[in-house]
């Protein structure tokens, strides 16, 4: 057996590698680089369930990071219990044929409750009294304190949002570190989320990105150095690249002028009312899941295809959590949720960091909206609040969604925005061949 760190850069890509990326273009010099077509669709959960199954989302089910669940009528995004992953992981076939084989997942997606030894996740405490303090989940379960009492609280505001920054990867490097030299696993799965923010926010090319390219080049480079010296074979990958958009395209809000929306008037704000809507979509990044309570008739389909920023509608994907039908963006342009009208009738969460109550995905939240005058004098406002013990609402997010620069989703992207993997000891042509990739490593 042969011990794996697998590091999951999440946005690397081709086009990034070189000048702003030294040490990470040094290690694919040395270790070989292939890049290949993304997981479709082009996200986060599902991608990465391609890679530890080895199979599809009409297999393992995770059809994007967040679907429309028919049974509650509700949508659910950033689920985190791994019984939703059907299918047998990587790391369960490596147990079986591999004595004495363990795996740490750290900060992976789907970490909650898996069958691997070690693990750590983000996971915030939600109180009766409505706060929600910032905390991480650990397996075992005392991890979470001593890893706490090593390297402080994760730094919850960095991993997303407005603050979203280096300081979560450069933590999450370091807990990688602690449970190595706690308990030496046989296989490491590390996920540095870095990247993603600076990409979406600014777009590929931008020149802040320079400073973002150093950021996870030193903490990635730093963390190869580390394994590397205790003997530990490194493969660098990535789930997708980052294309550059200026077109954001409002599916519900069309979908609400034909009348197939159900609005729901809460005290004033208009919310989604998906168990009553004829017909709605649940959007992704550059893919949209459109859910319809009559099925994929005609019309539906040919007015998706009228929509300027579409460029393709396809079937389901696995005929249960998926659409009906799924809609794929043109390569500059990229789904929003959004479904009131008028601003002023948006829905309280919609100026907030709030990833489960959207019924969608939301890129606008990293940023702070410009038309607030003083908005570090209302942070701090509300942090004082907060603890003092009364409720506030940090609405500082805007509603433009024009101000996001990059996304992703599509499967179908240029060589150079594809995801790449550094490392590699066989022919890796899609997410999928990443599970053998582990495979093989392992095993020798």
């Amino acid at each position: 057996m042969h011990r794996l760190a697998v590091i999951n850069v999440v946005g690397l890509s081709k086009s990034l590698l070189g000048g702003g990326m030294p040490r990470l273009s040094q290690f694919a010099e040395r270790s070989g680089l292939q890049s290949f077509p993304p997981a479709f669709p082009a996200v986060t959960c599902t991608a990465q369930a391609s890679m530890l199954t080895g199979t599809g989302p009409a297999e393992h089910g995770i059809v994007a990071n967040g679907w429309y669940d028919r049974e509650s009528a509700e949508v659910r995004f950033w689920k985190q219990s791994n019984h939703l992953v059907k299918g047998r992981k990587v790391w369960d076939e490596l147990k079986e044929k591999v004595p004495g084989f363990t795996c740490a997942k750290l900060f992976w997606w789907y970490n909650m409750y898996s069958s691997v030894d070690y693990s750590m996740t983000p996971r915030p405490l939600y109180l009766a009294d409505g706060r929600k303090v910032f905390d991480i989940h650990t397996h075992p379960m005392e991890w979470r304190e001593e890893v706490k009492a090593k390297l402080g609280d994760f730094p919850f505001p960095s991993f997303w949002g407005p603050a979203a920054g280096i300081a979560c990867s450069k933590w999450i490097a370091e807990a990688a570190k602690w449970t190595e030299e706690k308990s030496s696993p046989s296989l490491s799965l590390v996920y540095l989320p870095h990247l993603d923010y600076g990409l979406q926010k600014f777009g590929p090319g931008a020149p802040e990105m320079n400073e973002e390219l150093q950021d996870i080049d030193n903490v990635v480079g730093d963390l190869i150095d580390y394994y590397e010296s205790r003997g530990v074979k490194v493969v660098v990958l990535s789930e997708y690249g980052i294309s550059a958009v200026d077109k954001p395209v409002h599916l519900n809000r069309l979908f609400r002028k034909k009348g197939w929306l159900q609005i729901k008037d809460e005290l004033g704000r208009d919310t989604l009312d998906a168990g009553a809507s004829k017909v709605f979509a649940v959007a992704d990044h550059q893919v949209a899941h459109v859910y319809a309570r009559e099925g994929a008739t005609d019309e539906l389909r040919e007015f998706l295809r009228s929509i300027d920023g579409v460029a393709e509608v396809r079937e389901s994907i696995d005929g249960g959590r998926s659409g009906d039908l799924v809609v794929v963006a043109e390569s500059d342009a990229w789904f929003t949720y959004y479904h009131w009208l008028d601003d002023s009738r948006a829905p309280d969460f919609a100026r907030t960091v709030d990833i489960h109550r959207k019924p969608g995905y939301d890129p606008v939240e990293l940023f702070i909206d410009p038309a607030i005058r003083s908005p570090k004098w209302k942070i701090g406002k509300f942090l004082l609040k907060k603890k003092l013990g009364f409720r506030g609402l940090l609405d500082v997010i805007p509603l433009d969604a024009s101000l996001v620069k990059g996304s992703h989703g599509r499967d179908e992207v240029a060589e150079a925005e594809q995801p790449v993997i550094l490392g590699a000891t066989g022919s890796v042509e899609k997410a999928e061949d990443v599970y053998g990739e582990i495979l093989r490593a392992v095993m020798g």
